[in-house]
């Protein structure tokens, strides 16, 4: 059985999306519902079974699982840069986290978890997915902490000779309509695009980069979810890896691919960013792919354009979900 926790979230539903198409239905979706519309994400998918978070912590916690684990793809997280509850994360994301890493260990099962490229922080530091260098980066925020941690605890346990942690960029892609502010640019966009005709991006704070020209990894969610199972299906090669796309791109880049794709005329509007933002904002993020690639993942990525073009025109037109 593979388990993916945070299943019927964003990048976990789109791992339990790829698997069904891969023929795989052994699946135990593990997540908290709550009150927002994640759950559309699930409907047309294929499980065998829907446990709570909590209750399964419990089983791992007390061994009261009654079925054979082969994998744990952990993707469950509190995923917002802006929370300010620390307890809550360290809770949530680092000790749930070391809870499911123990079991793996012990059990001898396949444990995949969600780290982030929110640890780099400033991006002073590089962006290279090296495990003897964890001590040297600063995260921005709590939630970029949290995974930190989570990693430094991982290489001081010796655990990551046996797992692999995936530091996520800029992801985006259908199935991240529940995740309001934390959504993706691309989706935010295009809901300005209908609702105004305009986007609004952050004005530039820096001389070294003009208004709408600070660069992100944006990767698209079916390249980050590929690049993920190449670790299940090559149980062999672990530690930490980069998924982004390799190649840093301009927002406004960005923005005039989702334009294009709705057949629309580019119009942005560049606004001030604010105070409380300035301070942990990132000019520059891009994922070095290299040992990634040096262990043998194969596939050739979506460029930014072909990957806003699938998402728009295929899923955000058609108010589509991933489905079988």
């Amino acid at each position: 059985m593979i388990i993916v926790t945070g299943g019927s979230g964003f990048i976990g539903s789109a791992i339990v999306w790829r698997l069904n198409t891969l023929g795989k239905e052994n699946i135990v979706v593990v997540d908290e519902l709550g009150n927002d519309e994640k759950w559309k994400n699930l409907v047309g998918l294929r499980f065998a079974d829907f446990i709570n978070k909590y209750d399964f912590l419990h089983m791992i916690q007390t061994e009261e699982i009654n079925f054979s684990v082969d994998a744990i793809i952990h993707m469950g997280a509190n995923s917002s840069t802006t929370e300010k509850d620390a307890d809550h994360l360290l809770t949530n994301n680092y000790e749930y986290t070391k809870a499911l890493a123990r079991y793996s260990y012990d059990n001898d099962v396949r444990f995949i978890y969600a780290s982030s490229a929110a640890t780099y922080g400033d991006g002073l530091n590089g962006f290279e997915d090296d495990e003897e260098k964890l001590s040297q980066l600063r995260p921005l925020n709590m939630y970029g902490y949290s995974k930190s941690l989570f990693d430094i605890w991982a290489k001081k346990k010796g655990l990551l000779e046996k797992m692999v942690g995936i530091k996520y960029f800029n992801v985006y892609g259908p199935n991240e309509t529940h995740k309001g502010d934390m959504r993706s640019v691309v989706h935010k966009a295009f809901g300005q695009i209908l609702e105004t005709g305009k986007v609004k991006l952050f004005k530039s704070l820096r001389q070294d980069y003009k208004d709408g020209e600070q660069k992100r990894d944006f990767v698209y969610v079916k390249d980050a979810v590929d690049m993920t199972l190449f670790f299940l299906d090559n149980p062999e090669k672990n530690g930490l890896y980069n998924v982004g796309a390799g190649k840093a791109r301009t927002w406004n880049d960005l923005v005039t691919a989702i334009f294009k794709a709705m057949d629309k005329d580019v119009n942005i509007e560049y606004i001030g960013l604010p105070q409380h933002l300035a301070e942990k904002y990132q000019y520059f993020t891009e994922a070095n792919l290299e040992k990634i690639k040096k262990v043998g993942y194969p596939n050739k990525l979506f460029s930014l354009e072909d990957g806003v073009t699938d998402y728009v025109k295929n899923y955000l037109l058609k108010e589509k979900y991933l489905e079988i």
